[in-house]
């Protein structure tokens, strides 16, 4: 039977599939960021009677013109006819639409996570006619977040990380960070990521805390001050994704970007002085000349 953790563990990868390429970035293993990404049928039936079915199956398609798939799977036990299933899930995925498939596998127990996360070789010893290779995240590897502002700055992986670690001794922390940065979004946003959380937890320690939390008057969404705390974070936002861009144009055009230049520009909080030097960066003979006055 498929409980609503499982569920909640791979659905949260519809909401923002962007949380796969932002975590693996941090774990060492870069994927291009996503520029388009398409939900696609989870039916991997033949004409025989046998069903077989992923759990999210996402096609992402990359600002390099790269396409792959990204099949992901909600494992809550070690299942040895799991690697089985994951091999028919690859092979029938590669055959079918001929482009790459990743499979990612989520957990929130360490010892499951760690067993899935062992690569699977079918054929003899002496020739490996197929390795099946997962990435895996679970308790092991997902990052705590338990700072309110960090959450803020990506609440569907601070959800997806308080999901996993709803049995950590620091659940506690995590979810009143996470209650905190909800209150950044619209309502109808918020809802979801509450929903997901709840979903998540499960039957978890951290359940009855969330739903404590969540039992506070809601009323906030609507409040002048969650009005007030939106606009923080989504200028906030705009001046981070600007000072990336910069930093993206002096390294694309071979500028070396010194310490204490790409602090200056990651550090800039004001939209408009970004904006100069973004302009400035396309034509500058070196990245210090960005900062040079009008």
């Amino acid at each position: 039977m498929v409980s609503s953790s499982h569920e909640a563990m791979h659905r949260i990868f519809q909401e923002d599939p962007g949380i796969f390429a932002r975590t693996f970035d941090r774990l060492g293993i870069p994927f291009t960021d996503p520029v388009a990404v398409s939900l696609l049928p989870t039916d991997l039936t033949e004409i025989k009677p046998l069903e077989r079915r992923l759990d999210t199956l996402l096609r992402v398609d990359t600002a390099h013109g790269d396409s792959y798939l990204l099949a992901v799977e909600a494992q809550g036990r070690k299942d040895p006819d799991k690697h089985g299933s994951w091999a028919y899930y690859l092979s029938h995925l590669y055959a079918k639409y001929r482009m790459p498939p990743v499979l990612l596998v989520v957990c929130q127990e360490e010892s499951t996570a760690r067993w899935a996360s062992a690569p699977l070789h079918i054929g003899p010893p002496q020739w490996r006619t197929l390795t099946i290779r997962p990435l895996v995240l679970g308790p092991h590897n997902v990052p705590l977040i338990t700072d309110s502002s960090t959450a803020a700055r990506d609440v569907p992986l601070a959800t997806f990380a308080a999901i996993t670690h709803g049995k950590h001794p620091c659940a506690d922390t995590m979810l009143k960070s996470l209650a905190t940065a909800l209150k950044t979004l619209d309502a109808e946003t918020a809802t979801i990521f509450r929903e997901l959380t709840e979903l998540g937890l499960g039957k978890s320690p951290g359940a009855q805390i969330w739903r404590d939390l969540m039992a506070i008057d809601l009323s906030f969404f609507r409040s002048e001050t969650s009005q007030k705390l939106r606009e923080e974070g989504r200028a906030e936002g705009r001046a981070e994704g600007r000072a990336e861009d910069i930093l993206m144009i002096l390294e694309t055009r071979g500028l070396p970007v010194s310490g204490d230049a790409r602090e200056r520009i990651t550090g800039c909080a004001d939209p408009e002085i970004l904006r100069h030097w973004l302009s400035r960066a396309v034509t500058a003979d070196h990245a210090e000349e960005i900062f040079a006055e009008e």
